[in-house]
């Protein structure tokens, strides 16, 4: 398995106020190779979510660089970076970030019209996308009228609708029940293996954890443990 991902001696500085300094990230290094299924773990505070967002070019670290598929992602401009994130990077977050005045299938088809997808390409993509999820009767509906787990089914569905080369989560089943949280990592899982992405989410539930074929578990801002199954 080639390397896709490498994370390279990375730290993140935070400093709430001039007198206090926390260092949420501390000398992270990480290589992940493509088509991976990655669960990032830990206790609250322990740095999921700020290692998940400086993989996604959503922040910047202190210290370190990260490099995706031989581009290196530390020092590009926010221009660039942004290209990148729109072309090659989908994002899953648990608050869903579902468009309210867009259908679901507007709302999955959202990136792929942003990168220039003509009409015809980007609704046949959606209704793929939205088969192999289980969503293709919910697509004229409007994001108030899904449950919580059919929301982020829509929102996996527009991250991977765009074709990205790594997709993040973040706490993707955190608002979800165990029946729902299993059925959504179960179908993450099965986009893995059918389009060939790096997956890669937070969580804290043993039940999803079980589910990845990696496990990082982060404790006070370092890796506390790297195993593959």
């Amino acid at each position: 398995m080639s390397d896709f991902l490498e994370v390279k001696h990375i730290s993140k500085l935070f400093r709430p106020d001039k007198e206090v300094e926390v260092l949420a990230l501390d000398d992270i290094n990480l290589v992940i190779g493509k088509s991976e299924f990655v669960v990032i773990s830990g206790p609250s505070g322990s740095g999921k979510t700020t290692l998940l967002n400086i993989i996604g070019g959503l922040d910047l670290p202190s210290k370190g660089e990260i490099v995706l598929d031989g581009t290196r992602l530390t020092g590009l401009s926010e221009n660039n970076l942004s290209q990148i994130r729109r072309d090659h990077i989908g994002f899953v977050f648990q608050a869903y970030n579902l468009l309210p005045v867009l259908t679901a299938r507007e709302n999955i088809e959202y990136v792929m019209k942003l990168q220039g997808a003509g009409n015809e390409k980007s609704l046949a993509r959606s209704l793929e996308v939205a088969e192999k999820l289980g969503i293709e009767t919910l697509l004229d509906k409007l994001p108030h009228q899904l449950s919580g787990g059919q929301q982020q089914r829509v929102a996996v569905a527009r991250a991977v609708a765009a074709t990205p080369k790594l997709i993040l989560a973040d706490e993707p089943t955190a608002n979800l029940d165990s029946k729902s949280a299993s059925s959504l990592i179960d179908m993450m899982q099965k986009l893995n293996r059918e389009e060939k992405v790096t997956i890669i989410f937070s969580s804290h539930d043993p039940m999803v954890i079980e589910k990845a074929r990696r496990s990082i578990v982060l404790k006070d801002g370092r890796i506390f443990s790297n195993i593959c199954y």
